[in-house]
């Protein structure tokens, strides 16, 4: 068994950059409910999906008072063409760090695809509650409905 956080532990707090070359950590968020979902890399077919469907119910989480993050190791320049591209709605930050959000959650780890073994994001989505406490992991996330799941998750909170 792993030591990361997990459902009931705190959410780590560590900073990251954003598009527009500031940072947001998890704490910024203080207050309201906020989905961060991890995913391996700006457009291509699944994250392009996943974001567009967190686009879509952008709204709706507002509705619910939930705050979205999409984050992945892409540059901000990266996410910036993917945010033109895709005409995206959530806010996107970068996880480049060695030491960063992604490795303090065991997310930024081994992967195999292909016969081929190489270090990579495990497309993860968590839901913080208003007091930085992590209330629930998706692993290893199948694209399809997800973003409406997390929704219904994070209304239900």
């Amino acid at each position: 068994m792993n030591d990361f956080p997990k459902a009931g532990d705190p959410m780590p707090d560590i900073a990251m950059e954003t598009p527009d070359g500031s940072t947001v950590k998890p704490s910024d968020f203080r207050g309201r409910k906020l989905v961060v979902f991890f995913y391996p890399k700006d457009n291509t077919p699944g994250c392009t999906t996943e974001a567009k469907d967190f686009t879509a119910l952008a709204g709706e989480f507002e509705k619910a008072g939930v705050a979205l993050l999409g984050v992945s190791k892409d540059s901000p320049q990266k996410h910036r063409n993917f945010i033109a591209k895709h005409d995206l709605k959530v806010p996107l930050a970068t996880d480049a760090e060695e030491g960063g959000l992604s490795d303090a959650l065991g997310i930024w780890t081994e992967k195999k695809l292909y016969g081929k073994t190489f270090i990579g994001m495990v497309r993860s989505t968590y839901l913080v509650d208003a007091e930085g406490k992590i209330a629930r992991v998706w692993e290893k996330v199948k694209v399809k409905d997800h973003a409406e799941e997390v929704l219904e998750a994070a209304k239900a909170l």
